[in-house]
């Protein structure tokens, strides 16, 4: 399985070119991927364990949902952002981003307004 965009910290770890550490894992919903990347994805991802944080970005309105383990319960949480107004929190990699920029120049939204 490959994702959309990987971020890590520290020194990356490859195996045939690929990123077997990676911290925050970020996927492009899409009506073809959508169900393994909610599905089969999610699960396997879940057990790489320098993964921090599972994003999963929508195409069809301004929404990102973000799955965030939890260290001191080694559970898994998960967070829903909504509107070009809100923003997520990525901890692990120490950043914030808003909607509007996740956005800006890739989707115009019906009824939605872009914040100046």
């Amino acid at each position: 399985m490959y994702a959309d965009v990987v971020a890590f910290c520290g020194k990356g770890e490859f195996i045939d070119g690929v990123l077997i550490n990676p911290t925050v894992i970020f996927e492009v919903l899409s009506p073809s991927t959508e169900s393994v990347d909610r599905g089969a994805k999610l699960s396997s991802y879940r057990r790489i364990e320098s993964l921090m944080h599972y994003v999963l970005v929508s195409q069809d309105e301004p929404r990102v949902e973000v799955y965030t383990m939890q260290m001191d319960s080694n559970s898994w949480t998960r967070d829903v952002a909504t509107g070009l107004e809100a923003q997520i929190s990525l901890p692990a990699i120490g950043v914030e981003l808003k909607l509007a920029d996740v956005y800006r120049a890739y989707l115009d939204f019906p009824n939605t307004e872009r914040p100046q």
